[in-house]
């Protein structure tokens, strides 16, 4: 009996992983035809261009904003019920981001952009939900395998946009009216997630404070890796399709370059898993770290479009590196009660951290040009490599204290 539960039981976790790496791959769909033509739209109807990467910013923000609220309301309601929730952000976002469009409305496209980053703050506990349901070793892969499924995403979101950027009048509608096609097939496929309600127990417990929770240099750690190096991706990110368009490269040309350093942000998850049950998540992390200055040595080297594809496509195993292990260190820093703040605060921490990025980008590579850019973002990857050398140090004097 034992061993028929316990084969149902992972069943039922590789089957919710399984699908929640589904949404996460039409999440980045969206995510990516975003980040490809945000900036490009915002360019077209801004009225300084130094605002091009505004709407990128509220997208970005509104994920900020929402970020708290969706983690407190799924510990109310349950993850299937509050996934679900968020992707009714997404359809209205889409849809005013469209109505934008039609208007020539700068500023109505950055509210546009500001909802829809609310349904991007739900999307973001996809792979926390996967750490949920999944116990010891399996966890790092469970969050592995659901943000594989960003790989999807980077092949179809970049290639659809290509399709639909002038398939209707004016510019760019079309492929913000895909994003809600998207998003309804997310809402259907979370009918099928299997994660249990929260008790009203589950509900009501606080556990430690979360001054105690973050002053933890393993919470610290993860947070600092999470939010830096989401933030340098996205600054060097956001501001890609500007600097490419700038050096006289056609839009296709970018929207391979976004789709060839998503998949390198998503690629490496099929591996990044056992990767890190191997040897551990430090020297994990700390290869992230180097492909990070890799990929900032490579942008400084030239302008030509295959330095920006292999730049991009080493920022992007490094992103997943330090975010995939900074996701794993969280998870081992908090009670089952504490889950929703302490996850919020990350999260937190990380869309802050995109939206002065995407901000700051759009202002440097228009007025400063692409190489100040990379050069901006070196002092930020150090800040990791440093703390992560002051966390396995400490860890060293702490296991010789002990011993």
């Amino acid at each position: 009996m034992s061993t028929v539960y316990k084969d149902s039981k992972e069943g039922n976790t590789r089957r919710n992983v399984g699908l929640l790496a589904a949404c996460q791959a039409l999440l980045f769909t969206n995510n990516s035809t975003l980040i490809a033509i945000n900036g490009l739209a915002g360019l077209a109807l801004a009225p300084y261009i130094g605002l091009a990467t505004l709407p990128v910013t509220c997208w970005v923000l509104g994920g900020a904003i929402g970020t708290m609220p969706a983690s407190l309301h799924m510990k109310r309601v349950g993850r299937q019920r509050g996934l679900t929730t968020g992707t009714l952000w997404g359809i209205v976002g889409a849809l005013i981001c469209a109505s934008a469009i039609w208007a020539q409305s700068f500023w109505l496209l950055c509210f546009g952009t500001l909802v829809f980053g609310v349904y991007n703050a739900y999307g973001q506990y996809y792979r926390f939900a996967a750490a949920d349901v999944a116990s010891g070793d399996f966890k790092p892969i469970a969050i592995s395998l659901v943000l594989a499924g960003g790989l999807v995403g980077g092949i179809l979101g970049p290639t659809s946009s290509r399709w639909t950027i002038d398939m209707l009048g004016p510019k760019f509608m079309a492929a913000y009216l895909v994003l809600i096609g998207f998003a309804l097939m997310t809402m259907v496929l979370l009918r099928f997630v299997r994660i249990p309600t929260p008790t009203a127990a589950e509900q009501s417990a606080t556990g430690r404070p979360l001054r105690e929770i973050a002053a933890q240099p393993k919470f610290i750690l993860a947070v600092l890796a999470g939010a830096i190096g989401y933030g340098v991706m996205n600054f060097l990110m956001t501001s890609t399709p500007i600097a490419m368009q700038v050096c006289g490269h056609p839009y296709s040309d970018a929207a391979f370059v976004i789709s060839s350093h998503i998949i390198g942000m998503f690629a490496p998850s099929f591996f990044t898993g056992p990767l890190i049950r191997r040897v551990g998540v430090l020297p994990v992390m700390v290869v992230g770290v180097l492909c990070n200055f890799g990929a900032i040595a490579i942008a400084l080297s030239g302008i030509a479009v295959s330095q920006f594809w292999f730049s991009l496509v080493l920022l992007g195993v490094g992103w997943n590196f330090l975010y995939l292990g900074g996701t794993t260190l969280l998870t081992e820093t908090y009670r089952p009660e504490e889950r929703a703040r302490a996850q919020g605060t990350n999260e937190q921490a990380i869309f802050i951290m995109m939206a002065i990025s995407s901000f700051t980008s759009g202002m440097t590579v228009t007025t400063a040009g692409w190489q100040r850019v990379n050069l901006f973002a070196l002092p930020l990857v150090a800040v990791v490599g440093v703390a992560l050398v002051w966390f396995a140090l400490r860890n060293r004097a702490q296991k010789a204290a002990a011993a």
